[in-house]
């Protein structure tokens, strides 16, 4: 892929940043809804925790999930990063595909099956587990968060073999003696 153009380059890590955040919030939303259907006693404020989880888990979770994975591929495949040059970019690459991969195929069901037992005036059979998943979702986010920002652990195998001295970031110029970095 053609390196993306400072403008280009720009938006698409607003675009990033943003989805990343709002994937954190929503998370921590679905946290704040399984510990209220969990610790409330009143079937109605149950109903609605599970029902409004519903809602965030099928209209907002995949699209949002989805984004964030784009926009970071597209981030990683567009500057000289990459997507398998850094520890770092290849951790996160593989977290975010594991996350929208267990967000679409068992926090979805799991919450629409909650949805409909509390509806049904049932009690809920997972309630544990819906409250685990918005808990080790959130754990990752910050943990990509953090990584995001504090950049650990140097380059890949592949990064060290496909680094050389004239890409180098720190190179000299040649129309001057000083680094360009």
């Amino acid at each position: 892929m053609k390196p993306l153009k400072r403008p280009a380059r720009r938006a698409f890590l607003v675009v990033h940043a943003s989805a990343s955040a709002g994937w954190l919030g929503l998370s921590l939303g679905l946290l704040g809804l399984s510990v209220t259907a969990l610790v409330s006693g009143s079937p109605a404020a149950t109903e609605a925790s599970y029902r409004s989880m519903a809602v965030f888990a099928n209209w907002l979770m995949i699209p949002v999930a989805l984004l964030t994975f784009g926009s970071g591929l597209v981030l990683s495949l567009g500057t000289p990063w990459g997507l398998a040059r850094y520890r770092w970019v290849w951790t996160k690459f593989w977290l975010t595909l594991a996350t929208t991969g267990l967000t679409a195929f068992s926090l979805r069901p799991g919450v629409n099956a909650a949805a409909d037992q509390a509806a049904a005036g049932l009690p809920v059979a997972d309630g544990a587990g819906l409250l685990a998943a918005p808990v080790v979702s959130l754990c990752t986010y910050v943990f990509m968060t953090a990584i995001s920002l504090l950049k650990p652990w140097g380059m890949t195998r592949r990064g060290r073999r496909l680094r050389s001295p004239a890409t180098s970031p720190k190179g000299v110029d040649g129309r001057s003696l000083r680094q360009t970095a």
